[in-house]
């Protein structure tokens, strides 16, 4: 069985710190304090999400070993063809997943600025994903 209860309180986290930041002003130091914690809630659910996801599909794979070569993307890929997520939202997955790679090893206003932008469909995307997991998470 699958467990969710981390996942869910890094979405709230996730929520909490955005109307945080979004509630102060850009260069104060609480404003600075939840856009640090919006990353690091970001990074954790990337990861979780494809972790929970892989066990979600493990049900349809023929063996542990064919679920554990997959990549990030190939996890959202053959979602969609399981019909666990849309299209779009495997698509929107994949940008998040390029955001993440793209600014792996920039920690500044770069990777902040362009992870903030996407930030509310990435929320709604988490819950999404999480009620889907919710769902398969008694036939893992």
């Amino acid at each position: 069985m699958l467990e969710l209860d981390f996942y869910k309180k890094c979405i709230t986290t996730l929520d909490r710190a955005f109307k945080k930041m979004t509630s102060n002003e850009v260069g104060d130091i609480d404003y600075e304090i939840y856009r640090s914690a919006c990353i690091k809630e970001f990074e954790i659910l990337m990861e979780q999400s494809g972790m929970l996801l892989r066990k979600v599909l493990g049900q349809y794979e023929h063996s542990k070993k064919a679920v554990d070569s997959l990549t990030y993307k190939d996890i959202f890929r053959k979602s969609v063809l399981r019909g666990l997520i849309s299209v779009e939202e495997s698509d929107r997955w994949m940008d998040y997943r390029d955001n993440r790679n793209n600014t792996a090893h920039d920690y500044g206003e770069n990777f902040a600025e362009e992870t903030l932008k996407i930030l509310e469909q990435f929320l709604i995307d988490c819950k999404s994903l999480a009620q889907v997991i919710n769902t398969h998470k008694h036939d893992s």
